[in-house]
């Protein structure tokens, strides 16, 4: 596992994609279940789902512009469509509107722009007649799980080297259910460097808590999350999250031995929209002059106060500060010797003192000088550390002439 997940851990940044037949609804990836929309009625998007060539390409260049290193897409979400051709129903993509398998040309995208590629995989399928009788019946749930099996086997066989299988919602069968330990097995013989997430109900690779930045303890672990509310294309949804705070969440993320896994849903035609092309363009503007400090970094106790949070490499402590202060900042309890100070971005140097309780910076521009989120690098005589415990009790209390 150490060997396998080494990329992983370098890489730090993924982009997820959710695209499929509710990308032709535009109102949620959900829009079957959540609407009671039957069967009959919604395999017609299938029809009506016709992007344009290769629009992966367009994806895996905006991943890459914005510092993400690997990509997460789609082959079957819980609508059962399958964005790849398989020999185990004619509801995909081949054989219905795009005419093409979109798994293929989504790999062949990421490959050509030198990212890491993967494949989101839902056990839970609406379409199939099978996949809630399954739970009750033991002849469905032998026809669902021989077919669940069986394009597993597809995706592990027909499409070169792949580096992550994301299994994703398990209902409503548990692991045994699906015969996951069996499953994966088959998946490691085809694909022996693979990674595997934790939602086949194996614990496997890595967890991977959702919209939310929570590590898990003595585990890798990734956080998917969205740049809106909603993963596959919502046309109503303007809630975005500004550049800094994607920015800000990766360096948690990063901060905290995690990967951030953060999602785009492209429309029907496969175009991505604009706002999230704006976000991931400014990410990637601050990636290009701050990258080091976040990709490729080691564990970092040293947390965060209430206006900063930190990374390192090293012995080099890096400071992210979220809320510009003015032309000083002060970071108490660091316990490590700084010996130099400078602008991550420019390697502008920046004067600095320091004592057994805070860390001055002085000398600063009164705004901050070329992003909202500036990073300054600090090199320590050791791996840095922090007290604000000691800073809090230790620091002298009586002020002098008062």
């Amino acid at each position: 596992r150490e060997r396998r997940m080494q990329w992983w851990h370098q890489a730090r940044f993924g982009m997820f994609i959710h695209w499929g037949l509710y990308s032709t609804l535009g109102r949620h990836e959900w829009a079957m279940e959540e609407e009671g929309i039957p069967v009959a009625e919604y395999e017609k998007q299938a029809w009506a789902f016709k992007p344009q060539p290769n629009a992966a390409r367009a994806w895996a260049q905006l991943a890459k512009r914005a510092g993400m290193k690997y990509m997460v897409m789609t082959t079957k979400h819980h609508e059962g469509f399958c964005n790849f051709d398989t020999q185990t129903t004619n509801y995909n993509a081949a054989k219905t509107g795009p005419g093409r398998d979109l798994v293929r040309e989504y790999l062949a995208a990421a490959r050509a722009e030198g990212l890491r590629a993967g494949l989101y995989f839902s056990l839970m399928d609406w379409h199939h007649p099978d996949g809630a009788r399954c739970m009750t019946d033991e002849a469905a749930r032998r026809r669902f799980v021989d077919y669940v099996h069986a394009q597993v086997r597809e995706l592990c066989t027909n499409y070169g080297q792949l580096d992550v299988l994301w299994y994703d919602v398990n209902w409503p069968l548990t692991a045994e259910g699906w015969e996951s330990a069996a499953m994966n097995k088959m998946v490691r013989q085809l694909q022996p460097d693979i990674i595997l997430n934790n939602r086949s109900g194996i614990p496997e690779d890595f967890d991977t808590p959702e919209q939310e930045i929570r590590a898990s303890r003595n585990r890798n672990w990734e956080v998917c999350m969205t740049m809106n509310d909603s993963w596959g294309y919502q046309s109503a949804d303007n809630n975005w999250k500004t550049p800094q705070t994607v920015l800000r969440n990766l360096i948690t993320c990063v901060r905290d031995g995690g990967n951030y896994l953060l999602n785009i849903g492209p429309t029907a035609d496969g175009s991505i929209p604009p706002d999230s092309v704006r976000i991931l363009t400014e990410v990637g503007q601050w990636i290009d002059r701050n990258g080091a400090t976040v990709l490729s970094s080691d564990a970092c106790q040293p947390r965060s106060s209430e206006f900063l949070t930190f990374t390192r490499r090293g012995k080099t402590l890096y400071a992210h500060v979220y809320y510009w202060p003015g032309v000083s900042l002060s970071i108490g309890g660091l316990q490590t010797k700084v010996l130099s100070a400078k602008f991550a971005a420019t390697g502008t140097p920046v004067r600095c003192d320091q004592d057994e309780f805070r860390l001055r910076l002085t000398g600063l521009p009164a705004a901050p000088p070329d992003h909202p989120l500036t990073t300054f690098a600090l090199e320590c005589a050791d791996v840095p550390t922090q007290n604000n415990d000691k800073t809090r009790i230790e620091r002298p209390r009586r002020g002098v002439g008062i």
